[in-house]
């Protein structure tokens, strides 16, 4: 099921005084295509709501002595998969997190049943454009490493958003919004969910 959240005004933004807040009871997974925000967002959101933040690529990465990039070219995409489900499998065994994982781990029938048995999912919905807009000059994207990498992108965001459309929550990503906008309207989707945040508001 997807919730969409506006802020106060509509738009999903909220001033500096109003931001609001809670306490995390479970994790909330950040989902979406590279670009999309979830490292950013996450570190924003866990900072607000107290609690940790990990990155299941950064685990990854830390685990094997390598980059994402190196497995890929070392191991496979497959061996990679597997290292990912593995890890993301440990970090929701534990404490209530707010955790960010890369573009393609919820596409894994295995990962979305663990995602979601453990706490929530919440989709950053980013538009194409935006999303171009933001990776275009990374170099760390080994799925960007074609002769056409803005096609690329299209084409794994044409078949992969109908995955992320099985999110348990989705908060729709603005290119005005600035990240603590972002944050708050990702805390006012998890409003929905009082099993995972247990929700307050700032004075």
């Amino acid at each position: 099921m997807e919730e969409r959240s506006p802020g106060p005004d509509g738009t999903g933004r909220g001033s500096a005084g109003t931001r609001p807040g809670g306490r995390l009871l479970r994790t909330v997974t950040l989902v979406g295509m590279m670009g999309s925000g979830k490292t950013a967002v996450g570190r924003a959101l866990a900072a607000r709501l107290g609690v940790r933040f990990v990155d299941s690529d950064e685990e990854i990465e830390r685990a094997a002595a390598a980059s994402i990039s190196e497995i890929f070219a070392r191991d496979g995409e497959g061996f990679f998969r597997d290292r990912e489900a593995e890890v993301i499998a440990r970090l929701l065994g534990g404490p209530a997190v707010v955790l960010s994982t890369g573009g393609g781990a919820f596409l894994a029938e295995r990962n979305r049943r663990a995602i979601s048995a453990s706490g929530v999912a919440v989709w950053l919905d980013a538009d194409l454009p935006l999303l171009w807009d933001r990776v275009r000059h990374k170099t760390t994207r080994p799925l960007l490493r074609t002769a056409d990498p803005r096609a690329t992108l299209r084409a794994l965001h044409a078949e992969r958003t109908p995955v992320y459309a099985l999110a348990d929550l989705a908060v729709k990503a603005d290119p005005a919004y600035a990240i603590e906008d972002m944050t708050d309207a990702v805390i006012r989707a998890l409003a929905a969910r009082p099993d995972v945040l247990e929700t307050r508001n700032a004075g």
